[in-house]
């Protein structure tokens, strides 16, 4: 008998991914057991406005990011579709691209979870998923609506508005992000 799948979706803007990033797919692979995680970069968030929208360095990173880890990928599917990037679309293609059978597990932070109800498609999109959640600092996974699962994780403080700031800055971003990562803003001049 063939072995469903099972798939965790991350999408994000991943500008630039950071190490809650990798703890958050880490932990949904441990504890949904899952085969992999797919990052996804957004071309154009659809609920987030990005001051330079560049989305194949965003890919760019997120695949440095992912880099030693075979149970992580990266997809340019978002990015390839060049319009805003709606979740919905996004599951719907794949479902098409690993069948049916195929579960998908949506990963989501506690922060974004107000958000959902205002999703394109909403209603479909947990037809076409599990929806994961993990707790964020300062935000809570309690009292969740039916059909959204709670990962335990660890709380990393970070986010990405954080790292684009310390860089503005000069502070250093060691250990905030993954050090091919740093590498590559550091070579690239980028947050500036």
């Amino acid at each position: 008998m063939k072995k469903k799948l099972r798939i965790g979706i991350l999408g994000g803007t991943f500008n630039p991914p950071h190490l809650g990033h990798l703890v958050l797919a880490e932990e949904s692979i441990r504890q949904l057991k899952l085969d992999k995680v797919i990052f996804i970069p957004a071309f154009i968030p659809p609920h987030k406005e990005l001051e330079k929208n560049n989305p194949e360095i965003r890919y760019k990173m997120a695949a440095l990011a992912c880099k030693g880890n075979p149970a992580f990928e990266v997809s340019m599917i978002e990015i390839k579709r060049s319009a805003v990037s709606y979740s919905v679309d996004t599951l719907r293609a794949f479902k098409k691209q690993y069948g049916k059978e195929a579960e998908l597990f949506f990963i989501i932070g506690s922060d974004s979870l107000g958000e959902l109800k205002d999703w394109k498609h909403s209603g479909e999109l947990f037809k076409l998923a599990h929806f994961v959640v993990a707790a964020r600092p300062g935000f809570s996974a309690r009292s969740l609506k039916k059909g959204i699962r709670a990962i335990e994780m660890p709380l990393v403080d970070v986010s990405s508005s954080d790292i684009r700031n310390r860089v503005k800055k000069s502070f250093s971003i060691k250990y905030l992000v993954p050090e091919d990562v740093r590498k590559f803003i550091e070579k690239n001049g980028l947050y500036k």
